[in-house]
């Protein structure tokens, strides 16, 4: 409630009325108070001063007071509700920035173990490589060292040869024409035990020198089966080793050997 200057100065007016008007009173007259000590006007115009006094103070300094009091401590609850929500802010500012450096953390940790894994397994595949590779190198430094040892063997075929028909000879004491040279020589190269004929499936004969391609193609003819394959061992001597699966057949002149030096035993 504001007051104008001319209300102000009305209540003034009528302050100044109601003391002075009881004292005029007093004097003209009396009161039916005076006998017991008490001055009614005056009585009267104090408790209006004091009522005056009292909306005076209400209206200019007590209203204004709690009204500043009121403003102040809106204030101060908004500081406290602003700092709170601020607070409130920076935690979850803090739970989000720590959450988003724990889950930077465990990307971090997974790149770290991906790469590691693929490092291991990039390891693995050089590795593997280069084991693939150096078998390749060592199977084919031993086809060339196969083909050569085969080559050698091979220039060495003719001079085996002779020296077997030469011992027959001296060992039968007559000269041997060369269909019976021919048929010595395929018997010592290339003579098929009667137990390896008419095999089947796989099978591998073991020479001791490589056999000529009609030597080969009379082999696979005798033994009947599907798939023959040749290596050489010379080793064995001469004759021929059939290996079928499980079962093998010796044929060689080392096995010859052996069985005559135990009977000569």
């Amino acid at each position: 409630m504001r007051l104008n200057k001319k209300t102000i100065l009305l209540l003034v007016v009528l302050m100044l009325a109601f003391t002075v008007s009881p004292a005029l009173a007093a004097e003209e007259g009396g009161s039916p108070l005076d006998s017991l000590g008490i001055n009614f006007g005056f009585l009267l115009a104090q408790a209006i001063n004091f009522g005056l006094i009292f909306l005076l103070l209400t209206l200019f300094l007590w209203n204004p007071m709690t009204k500043s009091l009121d403003q102040r401590s809106e204030k101060i609850k908004k500081g406290l509700e602003d700092a709170a929500a601020a607070a409130a802010a920076r935690r979850n500012a803090e739970a989000e920035a720590e959450k988003i450096l724990a889950q930077a953390r465990t990307e971090v940790a997974s790149l770290i173990e991906e790469a590691r894994s693929r490092g291991e397994e990039v390891a693995k595949s050089i590795e593997a490589q280069a084991r693939e590779d150096a078998e390749k190198i060592r199977e084919d430094a031993r086809r060339e060292a196969q083909a050569e040892r085969d080559a050698q063997l091979a220039g060495l075929r003719g001079q085996v040869a002779a020296i077997s028909i030469a011992v027959a000879q001296r060992l039968l004491g007559e000269n041997l024409d060369e269909k019976k040279q021919q048929a010595l020589i395929n018997d010592f190269f290339a003579k098929v035990p009667e137990s390896a004929k008419s095999l089947s499936g796989d099978v591998e004969v073991v020479s001791a020198m490589p056999l000529e391609k009609a030597e080969q193609e009379n082999v696979k003819k005798q033994i009947g089966a599907d798939n023959v394959t040749f290596t050489v061992d010379p080793s064995i001597l001469g004759g021929l080793i059939i290996r079928a699966g499980d079962r093998v057949v010796d044929g060689s002149v080392r096995r010859d050997l052996n069985e005559l030096s135990t009977r000569l035993k």
